[in-house]
């Protein structure tokens, strides 16, 4: 027996949190019976709908993308503009496969994108500590005194901070008034780069994800993609940290 938001993301449609909302939405039905009930359990011989069509077993597929700019991080969007999946192949298309986590419209950069359900899990849990690694593009000249602050803790607003585990300034660029900083984060939270800064009081310009866990962009063009190699895949399952 599985619970049923496992046992969605689990088979390729969305990420555990996402699959909760298709079932409040009395999208998935078991055995003819719509389920809104989030802790129901599917056992081995149950019939599980999602949107009318039944769920098959599919084979696990794992991406990792160099994201442009200019791109939506979703598996579709409403106002018709460009998303990762577009990105794909048709045949790598049909896999179901969706980002894990997110990066803004204007943010490039390193993006995994699965039908894995447990590894989305994992990568995505704040216990686990993935780090995120940017190149952050500020328009004005940072002190040294405000990366040592950063260092201790970086406000998200006025009562939410995170701890990066690196700051340093790559850049200070005087003559364009400009900062180019790398930045190390675990927390995962939604914008937390830009906001870092814009609590500051500066403007992020351009925003780069450098680095995911271990794995980074090195010999893929902006807006192309590979397979995770399967010493990959099993390293990125080692961050599991017993949740």
């Amino acid at each position: 027996m599985v619970r049923i938001n496992k046992y969605l993301s689990n088979h390729g449609i969305a990420s555990r949190r996402k699959v909760e909302e298709f079932i409040l939405e009395g999208r998935v039905t078991v055995n003819n019976e719509v389920i809104k009930n989030l802790g129901f359990q599917v056992g081995p011989n149950d019939k599980v709908y999602f949107d009318g069509n039944l769920i098959a077993e599919v084979d696990k597929v794992y991406f990792l993308m160099n994201k442009p700019r200019g791109i939506i991080t979703s598996v579709s969007d409403e106002k018709g503009r460009k998303t990762v999946i577009d990105l794909l192949n048709d045949e790598d298309k049909t896999s179901r496969v969706y980002p894990i986590g997110r990066l803004d419209y204007d943010t490039k950069g390193v993006l995994l994108l699965t039908n894995d359900g447990e590894l989305t899990n994992i990568l995505s849990h704040p216990k686990n500590e993935i780090e995120r690694e940017y190149l952050v593009r500020v328009g004005s000249v940072v002190i040294k005194d405000v990366v040592r602050k950063l260092r201790v803790r970086a406000y998200i607003d006025d009562s939410t901070y995170v701890k990066p585990k690196y700051v340093k300034i790559d850049e200070l660029d005087k003559n364009n008034t400009s900062t180019l900083i790398r930045m190390i984060l675990v927390d995962g939270k939604n914008h937390e780069v830009k906001k870092i800064f814009e609590h500051l009081g500066y403007k992020v310009i351009h925003l780069t994800r450098v680095r995911y866990a271990f794995l980074d962009t090195e010999g893929l063009k902006e807006g192309s993609y590979r397979p995770l190699k399967i010493h990959e895949i099993k390293k990125l399952y080692s961050y599991k940290k017993g949740i």
